[in-house]
């Protein structure tokens, strides 16, 4: 997650100070990742020092105001017509965590797969309960909250499909067809 573009994005809009900018992020991805309030302001420092924004006056209450500069406006343009690179991927613990229980002894991978398909699960309908209650009662200022929704939707249902997958897999080995792919029948 970028802190450096989302803080442009909403600067583009208006000035804000840190707290503010805070707040916007996190109403506008759901406070699914909330922000550090020293991450925004070492941020904020770091775009100052770039030149991508300014430091205004106050805003009467003590609050430095921060506003885009050129610069700034033209880095976020550059940001948004570009797709995001995944370069390697981020490291998966469930992942790590399976794969060194298939090949530890003595470890239930079975079991494993079974207690992280229900945590999957409780996540999958949580977060489609609460698109559903955000969809209800949907403002124009709600999209990018379903946005995200729909994103961790996505993400929990690929969980729970690799760990049918993995199970799968599992089962395949024990039956002594460790190296065929699943669902492929023997020839």
């Amino acid at each position: 997650m970028s802190i450096r573009y989302s803080i442009l994005a909403l600067l583009h809009e208006k000035p804000r100070y840190g707290y503010q900018l805070r707040a916007a992020f996190e109403e506008r991805t759901g406070s699914v990742w909330p922000l550090n309030i020293g991450q925004v302001y070492t941020t904020l420092n770091r775009l100052d020092r770039d030149a991508l924004v300014r430091k205004e006056d106050d805003d009467g209450r003590g609050h430095v105001l921060f506003s885009i500069t050129d610069e700034g406006t033209a880095e976020i343009r550059r940001w948004f017509s570009t797709a995001v690179e995944r370069g390697a991927p981020p490291r998966n613990e469930l992942a790590i965590k399976l794969a060194l229980a298939v090949a530890t002894e003595g470890t239930d991978a079975h079991a494993l797969i079974h207690a992280q398909r229900q945590v999957s699960l409780r996540e999958l309908q949580g977060y489609t309960q609460d698109r559903k209650d955000l969809a209800a009662n949907q403002r124009a200022t709600d999209t990018a909250k379903l946005l995200v929704l729909d994103s961790l939707i996505f993400h929990a249902e690929a969980e729970a499909r690799w760990l049918d997958l993995c199970e799968a897999r599992l089962v395949q080995q024990s039956n002594g067809a460790g190296n065929s792919v699943v669902g492929t029948r023997p020839g």
